[in-house]
């Protein structure tokens, strides 16, 4: 797939085209260009084909659409809505759809590309897509999210499909906004087609076990982790950033497993008690008060404070850019599971490693989520629905598969589980474009 230029007379390398298309200038704040950064890297290492490198490198899709809605006092307003699908050499795009007043088409195509090497590193047939909507949701009434809903979805009909492009739920969307996605896709379609959208309610063709599935998976990659390092289960300290979906659920498994709790925080702050938070307590604090400020069996301390803490794992999930050069250096934990899509910039990376943090890296430690997306919308297509018991057993083998086979690129190659993982996905990827070959 090469294009066949030279360089000195040569054919050109996978590094003289990284070096030649990447941005010099790397800014850590750029979603899209931190994931790259780590994309060449891995690209190099494997001196990948450079049309291939260039094809992977650029998105297949980005949609750019404008959104108009009455709203509530009859007034008409405009937002703006993005949709990226990144690569879908391996099978549809897939990815969520957010509501955010910060979401931005850097974001989003970071996220898409992300989904692509997630998909691709527990092996399951996705591609990588994503989108988003400019908004506060807080602002907007039920009914006006239901027409921002329909109406975006409608402006996405051309590339939706359970063949194309499947959202999922994010950040500020949910089962209920899932539902109008594919009740609008339905309408257009003049039949049902439940696998239009992953994470439905159950009773619309929904996978029992979807809701817990991501903090499931960071579990499962946790304890492989621990395993692999020598350390026991019973009685690892853990701190949790972010108490939404993720953090809980993924905080209230590992402490089934044995671990201690320390610490786990919110947007109103952190709590902590070296003796160990009971999970099930905060959340029931928290579903009752809504945030953990308060809560009484623990000290309150700054959210910056809970990364250096001395705890055996830290798990971020709540939002990227969370792990910095600024304090990456402070964090005292053995392993790090990224339980949030990017917390840890491309900057601080070389820093963990130096301390010799083991990062579980984002494409792998939340693969959860999507993977049981993907039993969903087999579920979906079959017409027949799993227990929730075969949904865990096979997520478990998922990520347990996962996590092993990263883990013997890395050590094969000497490089860490982030570059691991990026190497595994990429030539996952690249193998397919090889076979299937270009179109022209």
């Amino acid at each position: 797939m090469s294009d066949g230029t030279t360089t000195e007379g040569r054919t050109p390398t996978a590094q003289d085209i990284v070096g030649r298309d990447k941005d010099p200038h790397l800014d850590d704040d750029n979603p899209f260009e931190a994931m790259m950064a780590r994309f060449d890297h891995a690209a190099e290492l494997l001196d990948l084909d450079p049309g291939i490198y260039r094809v992977l490198r650029h998105p297949e899709k980005q949609l750019i659409v404008s959104v108009p809605i009455q709203r509530d006092s009859g007034d008409l307003e405009v937002f703006t809505g993005y949709r990226v699908v990144h690569n879908t050499a391996r099978g549809p795009g897939k990815g969520g759809i957010r509501f955010d007043l910060r979401v931005t088409l850097d974001e989003v195509k970071a996220l898409a590309a992300w989904m692509t090497w997630k998909c691709a590193v527990v092996n399951i047939p996705f591609g990588g897509a994503k989108g988003g909507v400019v908004c506060d949701p807080p602002t907007l009434s039920v009914g006006e999210l239901e027409r921002l809903t329909r109406r975006f979805t409608a402006a996405l009909m051309d590339i939706l499909g359970p063949e194309s492009d499947i959202p999922a739920p994010d950040v500020n969307t949910n089962e209920r906004v899932m539902a109008w996605i594919m009740d609008t896709y339905s309408m257009h379609q003049r039949h049902p087609t439940t696998a239009v959208v992953t994470g439905k309610p159950v009773e619309m063709g929904g996978s029992l076990g979807r809701r817990e599935a991501t903090g499931r998976g960071c579990m499962i990659a946790t304890t492989e982790a621990l395993k692999h390092l020598g350390l026991p289960l019973r009685g690892t300290k853990l701190a949790v950033q972010g108490f939404g979906n993720v953090g809980s659920i993924g905080a209230h498994l590992l402490e089934q497993e044995g671990l201690t709790v320390v610490a786990v925080s919110d947007v109103s702050g952190a709590i902590y008690n070296p003796n160990g938070i009971r999970v099930e307590d905060a959340m029931n604090w928290v579903r009752d008060h809504r945030y953990l400020s308060g809560y009484p069996g623990a000290e309150q301390i700054s959210a910056d404070e809970l990364f250096t803490l001395d705890v055996d794992v830290l798990l971020p999930a709540a939002v990227e850019n969370a792990i910095t050069r600024k304090n990456a250096g402070d964090v005292r934990a053995k392993i790090i599971c990224e339980g949030a899509n990017g917390p840890t910039t491309a900057g601080a990376d070389r820093i963990l490693e130096e301390n010799g943090v083991f990062v579980i890296p984002d494409i792998l430690a939340n693969a959860g989520g999507v993977t049981v997306s993907y039993f969903e919308w087999v579920q979906d297509r079959m017409g027949y629905f799993w227990d929730e018991g075969m949904v865990i057993d096979r997520l478990n083998g998922i990520m347990t598969n996962a996590f092993r086979d990263v883990l013997a690129v890395s050590q094969r190659h000497s490089v860490n589980m982030r570059v691991a993982s990026y190497m595994l996905a990429i030539e996952r990827v690249a193998a397919v474009h090889r076979l299937r070959g270009l179109y022209a």
